[in-house]
């Protein structure tokens, strides 16, 4: 395969609310931190083991503000995005790394916002994919 692909699904659950940032030509940027499970039996022990990965989610522009709007800490979300790696030189003159997750599409599968209005966020892409929702029939669950 001479391709290449940098595509990431997750679902899980957000760690904190969603901290936004504006710019001055208008634009916007959210982030979170977003938490997924695995759970295991210990063969030898015989008890249940969970491990938490957490990963920093970055969404941009209107997407953000529809997060910032319905999402709150530990609402759980299904999206779509590509890994990226930023370098920053830390105060101590070191190089530091972070790796994100560039959200392109995302839909909210629980809100608790949600159960105090008594309607459903509408699910939700990112503009530069395309500005309607998509079609939830397409995802894997």
């Amino acid at each position: 395969m001479s391709g290449t692909l940098n595509k990431v699904m997750l679902i899980g659950h957000l760690g904190d609310d969603v901290k936004m940032h504006y710019f001055d030509g208008g634009g916007s940027i959210g982030r979170f931190p977003l938490a997924t499970n695995e759970s295991y039996v210990n063969k030898t022990s015989g008890e249940k083991v969970t491990n938490t990965e957490w990963h920093n989610i970055v969404v941009r522009n209107k997407a953000a503000e529809v997060c910032e709007k319905y999402l709150s800490k530990g609402d759980k979300i299904y999206i779509e995005g590509r890994i990226k790696t930023r370098k920053w030189t830390g105060e101590d003159g070191n190089d530091r790394y972070s790796t994100e997750i560039n959200v392109n599409e995302f839909t909210f599968l629980s809100t608790k916002k949600e159960a105090g209005q008594g309607s459903p966020p509408p699910a939700a892409s990112s503009p530069s994919v395309e500005e309607t929702p998509p079609d939830t029939d397409d995802l894997p669950f």
